[in-house]
Formats: C-alpha cells, sequence, structure tokens
C-alpha cells in the first residue's frame, strides 16, 4: 500500500517513536508499504529550523538523509496539479504545509500517516 507521511509523523518516527500510534508504527514498519514523503515536509522542516522552531536530534542534512534512508521514503515533488487542489480546498485546515499534503492525498488517492484529525474534514483516509 502506498502511504503519505505527514511531517510530525516523520519527526516522530525518527527521533521520537513513542509518540506513534500502534497503527502509524505498523504501517511504517510494513515492508510492502510504499512510504511517501512530500517535497513540502522537507521544506517545511528546514524553514522552522531556519526560524528556530525546531530542533532535530541531528543536523538537519544529515537528519534528513537518514530518515528518508532509514524509511525507505519516495520523494513526492510538488508540481502544478497538487498546487492547485490545494488551492481549491475548504478551508478546514489554515497550514499550507498540511494543505499541499491533503492535496496530494487526494491525487495520489493514498492514506496520511497523520494524528491530526482536521485532515479528516477533507474525506482522506488517515492512519492514527
Amino acid at each position: 500500500m502506498r502511504l503519505l507521511i505527514d511531517t510530525h509523523t516523520l519527526i516522530w518516527a525518527t527521533d521520537d517513536p513513542t509518540k506513534l500510534s500502534g497503527p502509524a508504527t505498523t504501517a511504517l514498519q510494513d515492508p510492502t508499504n510504499d512510504l511517501l514523503l512530500s517535497a513540502a515536509t522537507i521544506w517545511e522542516m528546514a524553514i522552522k529550523i531556519g526560524q528556530g522552531k525546531l530542533k532535530l536530534s541531528l543536523p538537519y542534512r544529515t537528519w534528513m538523509e537518514k530518515a528518508i534512508a532509514d524509511l525507505a521514503l519516495t520523494i513526492l515533488p510538488v508540481t502544478i496539479e497538487y498546487a492547485e487542489q490545494q488551492a481549491s480546498l475548504p478551508v478546514h485546515h489554515k497550514d499550507p504545509f498540511n494543505r499541499l499534503i491533503i492535496a496530494q492525498a487526494m491525487i495520489e488517492r493514498v492514506p496520511v500517516i497523520c494524528n491530526d484529525s482536521a485532515f479528516d474534514a477533507y474525506g482522506i483516509i488517515r492512519v492514527w
């Protein structure tokens, strides 16, 4: 199954797996799953580190490359199609990075591993 990982899920899976739910942990550890990471997450984390709002257990690039390798993530790029979908979404969620992840999940028809129940208003499947 293809699954899209939300930003906090990536952070917790890498730095504090005890924060993950049982279903999220199972989904992340299942070798038959194809785990997707939005390029928006990579950018969001870099922005938050630059603003001093996020600290990781390793320097950013080292941490990100290790997380991508350890979880065998496939990067989902930001495209015009995803951006257009995000622009047309109702404003149930105001965070632009989360809205893009929601748009990607809708277009790709994949569940999102995420604990944010606001995603549910968009009719996507959320694993948590």
